[in-house]
């Protein structure tokens, strides 16, 4: 689990938001790279429908795609691919 230093008065799901889309900036996650809700909630000590807020809001953002039954990764064109399905 990362130790994450919660600032109370701010959402958990912003502020994991907001650490996976550091983390795509700077690189850490590859072209279409998978997350996991279960993963992730695991990572962050939290329950997974805090994880899914933080997805849904990159997703509104255009940082991630989610298809149904299968996950959510990062969307064409973000994290260094230059590419479009």
């Amino acid at each position: 689990m990362v130790e994450v230093e919660w600032h109370e008065g701010r959402a958990k799901w912003r502020q994991i938001a907001e650490i996976i889309e550091d983390r795509i900036a700077g690189g850490e996650y590859g072209p279409r790279t998978a997350l996991f809700e279960v993963r992730l909630a695991q990572e962050f000590g939290v329950n997974r429908l805090t994880v899914r807020k933080a997805i849904a809001h990159l997703r509104e953002k255009g940082l991630l795609e989610t298809e149904p039954g299968v996950g959510s990764r990062l969307a064409p064109g973000v994290g260094g691919d230059s590419s479009a399905d």
